[in-house]
């Protein structure tokens, strides 16, 4: 998908602006409902001042005031594929997601089935979350490396707010690659 210019979101029809946050972010119903408002009513320079608006919002949600806002936050958090793990609905897993994982599902079946277990220790350790890295092009073993220190560190408020900020730093890598203005 291409991106308009970020300036004319606000007068996009609503599905167009929910495709420019679908194709940033994965989509969820509860970015959508939290993003709608935003999206009509306020301009962007940028696509790195739309993604850090998005990464404002979430971190509201993540200040421990309502079960709402933290079920809210689970929802747009849970919604990014695990890591290298085929979807058990691939379609909804966008392109970009889809061409993100792909190294990560290549190699040894033993280390596919290392990553499968620490996801799942992970989402034990962490309810409500997935384990979340701007991959970046980094190996399979960086990255199990980075899981087995996060999971040891065992701090659910810092795994918030690191898997908000690489979420962040995905879209930004996603509007780059789509030559955006960034």
């Amino acid at each position: 998908m291409d991106l308009p210019p970020p300036s004319t979101i606000p007068s996009l029809p609503q599905e167009a602006q929910l495709r420019v946050l679908d194709t940033l972010f994965e989509s969820s119903p509860e970015i959508h409902k939290l993003m709608i408002p935003v999206l009509a009513n306020q301009k962007f320079e940028s696509y790195g001042f739309l993604i850090e608006a998005v990464g404002g919002r979430m971190s509201a949600l993540s200040i421990d005031n309502s079960p709402t806002d933290r079920d809210v936050l689970f929802g747009i958090l849970g919604s990014h594929p695990r890591l290298g793990r085929a979807p058990a609905n691939p379609e909804h897993l966008s392109e970009l997601s889809r061409k993100e994982q792909e190294q990560l599902n290549t190699g040894a079946e033993e280390q596919a089935e290392k990553l499968r277990a620490l996801n799942a220790e992970y989402e034990t350790r962490f309810p409500g979350l997935r384990f979340v890295s701007f991959v970046n092009g980094r190996s399979r073993d960086v990255i199990m490396v980075e899981m087995r220190q996060r999971i040891d560190r065992g701090n659910q408020e810092k795994e918030i707010e690191e898997t908000i900020q690489a979420m962040c730093d995905i879209a930004k890598d996603r509007a780059r690659k789509l030559q955006a203005r960034i």
